[in-house]
C-alpha cells in the first residue's frame, strides 16, 4: 500500500535539484562557510519579501524569538503574555531569560491567541506580547497592535508556520515591531537543516539583534553585551536563497490546496481551523478537529494517510511549566488539544489525492 506524503520535500527537491546544487557549490568554491557573501544576499531578498527594513538571519527560529527577546532587555521578574496553544519554543525562551509566560486562551475556530482576552493579562511586569500566527494564518494583529499601542509594549509575531502569508495586504512578519520565523525544513520556506529570521523597521532593535547572535559583538573581539552563537550556516543561506526563487509559487499552490481542502471538508460535513477573509494562510498544516482522535488516527494510518498532532498539550500543561501558571486557565486550548489533527499538506499535493484522504477521513468516521 502506497502512502501519500506528509510534506513532500522529494519531489521539491527534485523540481529544483540543480538551483539547490549551483548555490551549494558555490558555497564550497569560496568557502566561506559562516556569514558568507549569501547570508548578506539572503537577508536582502528576505526583508525585501517581507517588506521591512531589516532581516537579521539567525540559527534557528527559537534562536530568533530568545534573541529578539535579549534585545528588548526581557529579564527575571518580566511577564510576556503569550499563548498556550503552541510549540514549546515559544514559551522555553521566555523561561530561559528569566521571565514568566502570561498564558491567553485561543479562538475555538482558528487556534490563534484571542486578542479578546490580552488586556485582562496586563500589568506593570508585561514586556511584550508573543501572538503565534498558528498553522499557517496569521493572528488578529489589528487588535492585538491597538492593545499594544495602548499599553507602551512590543509586539513579537512568533511567524515560524505563516512565513509568505498575509494580514490586511501586509506580509507576516511585517506585521508588529519584530517579526521571528523559522526555515526548519518542514516550514513553508525551510531550508536543509535549522535556521532562522528576524524581521523589523526598527534600526536600533536590527543592530541589537545583529550584535547578540554572535556573541554579544559590536566589532572584532569586542563584547559590548551578552550574546549567543545564533549565526545561520552559509549553506543554509544558500538553499533557501534557491527555493525563493520558487516560493511565491508554492504560496499560490498552498493557497490553492488549502482552499480545496476547506471545500471538500465543508461539503463533507467534517470541522476544520477556519480562515478568515481578510489574511491569508499558507497552511503550513492543514488541521481538522476530531472527537475520537486516536482510533481516527489509528484507521487513517492503516488507509496509508499519515497524520500528525499539532499540539496534543498544551504549554500551561506541560510538566516543565507547572510551576509557572495556574491550572486551567486556558480550557479552550486544553479542549482543542484532544481533537486536533493535521492531514498530508504540501505544494505538491495532487488534487487526486487530496480527495482520497477526504474519502478516507469519511470512512474512517462512520
Amino acid at each position: 500500500m502506497s502512502t501519500i506524503p506528509f510534506i513532500d520535500l522529494k519531489t521539491q527537491y527534485k523540481t529544483i535539484k540543480l538551483q539547490i546544487q549551483d548555490r551549494i557549490n558555490r558555497v564550497l568554491d569560496h568557502g566561506q562557510y559562516v556569514m558568507g557573501p549569501e547570508m548578506v544576499e539572503l537577508e536582502e531578498r528576505l526583508q525585501d519579501f517581507c517588506g521591512v527594513k531589516h532581516c537579521v538571519s539567525v540559527a534557528s527560529g527559537t534562536d530568533a524569538l530568545l534573541i529578539s527577546l535579549m534585545a528588548l532587555g526581557v529579564a527575571p521578574g518580566d511577564e510576556i503574555i503569550t499563548t498556550s496553544f503552541t510549540f514549546v519554543a515559544t514559551v522555553e525562551v521566555i523561561v530561559l531569560l528569566g521571565a514568566k509566560p502570561i498564558f491567553v486562551d485561543i479562538e475555538a475556530n482558528t487556534c490563534n491567541i484571542d486578542a479578546n482576552k490580552i488586556e485582562e493579562k496586563i500589568n506593570a511586569k508585561t514586556k511584550a506580547i508573543i501572538p503565534v500566527s498558528l498553522y499557517g494564518q496569521p493572528a488578529n494583529f489589528y487588535e492585538i497592535n491597538s492593545i499594544a499601542t495602548k499599553h507602551n509594549l512590543v509586539v513579537i509575531e512568533d511567524a515560524a508556520q505563516s512565513f509568505g502569508a498575509k494580514y490586511k495586504d501586509k506580509k507576516s512578519c511585517n506585521l508588529s515591531t519584530i517579526g521571528c520565523t523559522s526555515f526548519f525544513p518542514s516550514k513553508p520556506l525551510g531550508c536543509y537543516g535549522d535556521g532562522g529570521a528576524i524581521f523589523t523597521n526598527d534600526e536600533n532593535i536590527a543592530k541589537d539583534c545583529s550584535e547578540i547572535r554572535v556573541h554579544g559583538q559590536s566589532q572584532r573581539y569586542v563584547h559590548s553585551r551578552i550574546g549567543l552563537c545564533g549565526r545561520m550556516d552559509t549553506i543554509q543561506c544558500a538553499v533557501l536563497l534557491a527555493k525563493l526563487e520558487r516560493f511565491d509559487w508554492e504560496i499560490e499552490m498552498r493557497i490553492e490546496i488549502g482552499q480545496r481542502y476547506n471545500e471538500l471538508m465543508d461539503e463533507a460535513g467534517i470541522n476544520r481551523v477556519y480562515q478568515h477573509s481578510d489574511r491569508t494562510s499558507v497552511f503550513a498544516q492543514y488541521t481538522i478537529f476530531i472527537n475520537e482522535r486516536e482510533l481516527f488516527q489509528k484507521k487513517l494510518t492503516e488507509s496509508g494517510i499519515p497524520t500528525a498532532i499539532h499540539y496534543p498539550v498544551t504549554m500551561n500543561q506541560q510538566p516543565a511549566y507547572l510551576d509557572l501558571s495556574y491550572p486551567n486557565i486556558t480550557p479552550i486550548a486544553e479542549k482543542v488539544a484532544k481533537k486536533v489533527i493535521s492531514l498530508p499538506m504540501h505544494p505538491y499535493l495532487h488534487e487526486k489525492d487530496q480527495k482520497l484522504i477526504v474519502n478516507k477521513i469519511v470512512s474512517s468516521l462512520d
